[in-house]
């Protein structure tokens, strides 16, 4: 990780061609279940796009006429109607209608001024009235096409037989070859999805393309067939428009709702004749399309714009994007490739760049609704389809693992300079630092708090550096440290500083629990550091190696707070007069002999909490006032004996005060009775006998005065 944090750039390269050759190795092995997801949800994308984005125009020529249920059934035309029309006799036989039928509708669409009629049908079967249409469709060749079918049949080799079903020979003698015949199958998608249409394919391609090949390019000896809306666009005069054999094109289609069916029945009742249609001259100039309009016949297909598109329809867009130019190409694996590869790049770039995780993941977003932004226009504009998803999988993809490596990078890395500045900076100095970086430079300006100080110092050490071994002495003294720091961490103080072998810690200068708390949290830090050093000395005893004593002070009061130094060098510390006492109080404990001053401000604060015992009333150097110390004798939960007995010496100085020296003397011999190597207690019984001989002035006031620090 240390390596990857050096070369960062390097490590996001990697990850995001690790991201970006997977999506190609995708795009490359579409077998693969992954791979298959990506280019199922690329062309749901691309169907979704295409009925959201801009449909080709509808043509107004086109007229889509039905063979509908009212058609066959023809229950809405009176008997009188059908017997004054041929053909609606013909159709009252039953469908399928006699032949003669569609003759008689070529006829009086032609003679109405019809550009084109286009029949989706197939006319394989022999049927009555077989003449009377082909003589129509003889006199009207140029403005005719109808259908033929393609079929394909396993063979026992489990290949699939090209089956040709032309019109009937009667009808048409030259089957598919004739310009009047185009065939009228449609070839879907590899998910029944019909998106392309194959305007012209040979027998060839028919083949490979039924037994799911690639069609391949058509031989120049293979025979070209014409689908239905091949020789629509010849016989219209668009030639050019065809798509050569075996290219299918993907169409835009038009609206879901275009080319509404009319029924067919009604071009042979007059009332509708007359009304409908004006005597005809609505069909001037159309293009007609004659097929079912009957989902029952089973001639209809999902298409991206519906689940259900009829096969006439269908001829009709393919015909319409044909003569508007409306083909849809698809970028080429080159660009796609190119594509992958600048999307990872991008990510990559993004990344790098970008040092702000917020930021970046903005970018990244703004730049995938740009590609979106450029695809739709691509496809509304020029008719083409960018690769998509799999681009914004690669783009993505690399971001995000991207950043989630910077963002794990720059955790760990932020948790390295935390424990590497907590081996020369308080813990919760460096929270604070790393956590609220503004705050805390701001406070570095000054400010004026309260705050509970320590001040720890290590006794008669200067004697010890004169007698001891350098290396053990310095050993000693790391353990020594480690402790009382842990014993100030652990209490949510924050280490000051070391002076030499000395420990300066404060309560509420970074953060505070209330002034209350934070004195409360201080003496048990100096309670624990008491502890641990006299766990340390056992040790030490067994190793044969001499003891530490310590003396502590712990002072309360307001205290100036920021970085104290010159323009070379500064610290954030804390000073002012309560951090002078403090230090004060820890020399005093050479003077009485107990290891923890408390002044008397932190003495209220934590009187509730802890049991102190008063030591005496002290006017150190630089202050003018006397200051009430206590020493710290234990926690309020702890009861012993020592503390029953205590008010026994808490009474004789009580007495001590008030200048009653002889019953002092009583009370401090009789504590002494029960704890006699009690060092303050004979302090004050020696004092009391003094003073009990010959007493002080009438100005004293049991206040002891100090010149020196």
């Amino acid at each position: 990780m240390h390596w990857l944090g050096r070369h960062r750039r390097v490590a996001l390269a990697l990850i995001c061609v690790v991201c970006t050759g997977a999506i190609i190795a995708a795009a490359t092995f579409r077998q693969v279940i992954f791979a298959n997801s990506i280019w199922a949800n690329e062309t749901s994308f691309r169907d979704a796009l295409e009925r959201k984005a801009r449909r080709t125009k509808v043509h107004d020529d086109f007229v889509f006429l039905g063979i509908d249920e009212s058609s066959k059934q023809l229950d809405q035309v009176s008997p009188e109607e059908i017997e004054g029309s041929p053909a609606l006799q013909e159709m009252k036989q039953g469908y399928p209608w006699p032949r003669g039928v569609y003759g008689a509708l070529v006829d009086r669409l032609c003679d109405a001024g019809a550009r084109l009629i286009i029949f989706d049908l197939a006319f394989a079967p022999p049927r009555d009235g077989t003449e009377q249409f082909r003589a129509a469709l003889d006199r009207h060749r140029d403005r005719v096409v109808i259908g033929a079918d393609i079929e394909g049949n396993l063979n026992p080799m489990g290949t699939v037989v090209t089956i040709l079903v032309p019109p009937n020979k009667d009808l048409i003698p030259d089957g598919l070859v004739d310009d009047r015949v185009g065939y009228v199958s449609i070839w879907p998608d590899g998910d029944s999805v019909v998106r392309r249409i194959n305007y012209a394919m040979s027998d060839a391609q028919i083949m490979r393309i039924q037994n799911g090949d690639d069609p391949g390019p058509a031989q120049p000896w293979e025979t070209i067939y014409e689908s239905l809306d091949a020789r629509s666009l010849r016989k219209l005069g668009f030639t050019s428009r065809i798509p050569p054999a075996g290219q299918s094109r993907m169409i835009r289609f038009g609206p879901s709702d275009a080319y509404q069916p009319r029924s067919l029945y009604e071009i042979f009742v007059p009332a509708y004749w007359e009304h409908n249609y004006s005597n005809g001259n609505f069909f001037k100039d159309k293009i007609i399309l004659v097929g079912s309009a009957l989902a029952i016949e089973h001639d209809v297909h999902p298409t991206p714009i519906s689940g259900a598109t009829s096969g006439p329809l269908i001829h009709f867009h393919a015909i319409a994007a044909a003569l508007d130019g409306e083909f849809l190409t698809e970028t080429p694996p080159s660009i796609n490739l190119l594509l992958l590869v600048g999307a990872g790049l991008s990510a990559w770039l993004v990344v790098v760049f970008v040092r702000q995780t917020l930021v970046a993941l903005l970018l990244l977003l703004a730049l995938t609704a740009g590609y979106l932004a450029v695809v739709v226009s691509l496809y509304n504009a020029h008719n083409l389809f960018l690769l998509t998803l799999p681009v914004l999988a690669a783009f993505n993809l690399s971001g995000l693992f991207s950043l989630g490596y910077d963002f794990t990078l720059e955790r760990l890395e932020k948790l390295r300079t935390r424990r590497t500045l907590e081996r020369y900076v308080s813990k919760n100095l460096v929270k604070e630092i790393l956590d609220n970086p503004d705050s805390f430079y701001s406070s570095l300006r000054g400010v004026r708090l309260p705050a509970t100080i320590l001040f720890s110092d290590i006794v008669g050490f200067t004697t010890l550096t004169e007698k001891a071994d350098p290396e053990q002495l310095v050993s000693q003294l790391n353990e020594y440290l480690s402790r009382m720091t842990a014993a100030v961490f652990q209490n949510n103080g924050t280490l000051d500083k070391f002076i030499g072998d000395a420990v300066m810690a404060v309560w509420g200068n970074v953060t505070s629990a209330g002034v209350a708390e934070d004195a409360k949290a201080c003496a048990r830090a100096a309670i624990t550091m008491r502890h641990e050093l006299l766990q340390l000395n056992q040790q030490w005893k067994e190793r044969g190696i001499a003891p530490f004593r310590f003396g502590i002070g712990i002072n309360h009061g307001e205290v100036l707070v920021g970085n104290i130094g010159s323009q070379e060098k500064a610290d954030p510390t804390v000073i002012g007069d309560a951090v002078n006492l403090a230090s004060r109080l820890e020399a005093l404990t050479r003077t009485y002999p107990v290891d923890i001053l408390v002044g008397e401000r932190a003495a209220e604060l934590i009187r509730d909490q802890f049991n102190l015992r008063s030591v005496a009333l002290v006017q150190v150097k630089g202050k003018t006032e006397p200051v009430e110390v206590f020493t710290v004798v234990s926690a309020k939960e702890t009861q012993t004996e020592f503390l029953q007995r205590l008010e026994t010496y808490e009474a004789g100085f009580r007495k001590f005060r008030e200048r009653d020296f002889t019953q002092a003397k009583i009370l401090f011999s009789q504590f002494l009775e029960f704890y006699p190597d009690d060092s303050l207690a004979r302090m004050y019984l020696e004092r009391a006998l003094e003073y009990e001989e010959q007493p002080p002035d009438a100005a004293w006031n049991a206040v002891e005065v100090f010149k020196k620090k």
